[in-house]
């Protein structure tokens, strides 16, 4: 059952082995059953005949029998179309009385122990059927062997059992074969509700962590594994939620002591020691607000009637990254259509992902160098800038929390390029990098269209 992966193909399968060996074991039963009923039609007819054929027995005065068969019975056992045929015995197997023309028994033997047996013989062509019962006639006891042609032409029941097996057996595989079409039909409508919750649990995520699995349309069997998966789900989000509650409260936190070193060293003397201290303040204060960023995103979701104008955002995210890379001997440049381009997205989640681009193409780009921003008819934006490029091996990393390539470099906590990937997921969007055409990287954030 290793191969069979889902409940329905097992099903079916187990079905289908099923109804391979009914559709064997069946017909054979039913063969079985008819010809037995059959068998006791003839048993039932037979001895109603020894009784009749005993019933024409009479004693004589010299201790004898004789038989005296009414003229009008003389058809059924003799003649071209006689149905039964009688022996009459004494006690020692001497034939007395009998319809074939030789005079003979039916039957070569007699078992004294029994009162009455079947046997089946041929006989000039015919099968015979017959039956052999005791009957005491005055102090004697003698024979009466009656047999039934079941070749005759009045005996039909043999040839319905005969014909069972090619004329109706055949009709059982379709049958069943039909029954199992319904079963598949039967399944897939009592298993809907667990695809239905398939659905529902592919939708849950950071974002709607709310959702639960529907119980009341469950089937029984499953109902204990969609309660425990609810319960688990209740334990997942309330986990989720202490976190990022702790992760924004710790970052609002952070910045009043952040505000009031910073205030203390601006009134610092000028030095080498204040413009250091200034810097990591700077950095510490870039890195509480991306993780405050972090912790807003991952409750945040796109309203389906939500659009902003991309080109505009872009164009905000330059102007307010251009003195960082001007102070940086940089220069920053807004390309691409010059018109509205609407997407279905939130225009302040849009620039936080495009300046934590804008901002990561200066860090990376040498003096000297230039950074582009692409905006595209199709809600395209691509962000290109002259640095070392990221390597095949790191395209998929450097859109997780916390990644560095160079650990030893405190000016980034690797969060910036971890709150792009959040806005595209919220967006339906994507983001990846590549390499620009004469060197450096080219980072693509693709929108959906409003």
């Amino acid at each position: 059952m290793s191969r069979f992966r889902s409940i329905i193909s097992r099903v079916v399968a187990l079905h289908v082995v099923a109804v391979a060996i009914t559709s064997i074991l069946m017909p054979l039963a039913l063969y079985w059953l008819l010809n037995q009923a059959a068998n006791n039609l003839h048993r039932d007819a037979l001895r109603s005949q020894a009784l009749t054929i005993g019933s024409f027995l009479r004693p004589t005065p010299t201790g004898s029998v004789e038989f005296d068969i009414p003229t009008e019975a003389l058809p059924l056992y003799s003649g071209e179309y006689a149905l039964y045929s009688y022996a009459v015995l004494d006690s020692k197997g001497k034939v007395l009385f009998s319809s074939r023309d030789d005079g003979q028994p039916l039957f070569a033997s007699i078992d004294p122990s029994s009162s009455e047996w079947f046997n089946r013989r041929r006989h000039g062509g015919a099968v015979l059927f017959g039956v052999s019962v005791p009957r005491a006639v005055g102090d004697r006891l003698y024979w009466i062997q009656v047999g039934q042609d079941l070749t005759h032409r009045d005996v039909i029941i043999d040839d319905i059992v005969t014909s069972f097996i090619p004329r109706v057996a055949w009709i059982t595989f379709p049958i069943l074969l039909l029954l199992l079409l319904i079963d598949i039909v039967i399944f897939r409508r009592a298993l809907d509700p667990v695809r239905r919750a398939s659905t529902t649990a592919a939708a849950i995520g950071p974002t709607s962590t709310d959702i639960r699995l529907p119980e009341a349309s469950m089937p029984a069997e499953v109902v204990p594994l969609v309660h425990a998966v609810n319960q688990a789900l209740e334990r997942l989000e309330a986990g989720f939620r202490v976190q990022r509650e702790f992760t924004a409260d710790m970052a609002h936190e952070l910045r009043t002591p952040l505000a009031i070193m910073r205030a203390r060293v601006d009134t610092m003397d000028a030095g080498p020691l204040r413009h250091s201290l200034q810097t990591d303040i700077v950095n510490m204060t870039r890195t509480v607000n991306q993780v405050l960023d972090i912790a807003e995103l991952e409750a945040f979701v796109v309203r389906a009637d939500s659009k902003a104008d991309v080109h505009a955002v872009c164009a905000d995210a330059v102007g307010f990254m251009a003195p960082l890379a001007v102070s940086s001997d940089k220069t920053i440049a807004l390309t691409g259509v010059g018109e509205p381009v609407w997407v279905r997205g939130h225009a302040e989640a849009l620039f936080r992902a495009v300046r934590n681009l804008v901002e990561n193409a200066i860090r990376h780009t040498p003096r000297g160098g230039s950074i582009e921003v692409d905006v595209a008819a199709d809600g395209t934006v691509r962000v290109l800038d002259d640095g070392p490029g990221v390597p095949v091996a790191e395209r998929q990393s450097i859109f997780s929390r916390f990644w560095r390539r160079d650990r030893t470099k405190a000016d980034s906590r690797g969060l910036g390029l971890a709150i792009v990937a959040r806005v595209a997921a919220a967006h339906d969007g994507s983001i990846s990098v590549d390499d620009r055409p004469g060197g450096g990287a080219r980072f693509t954030l693709r929108l959906c269209l409003a």
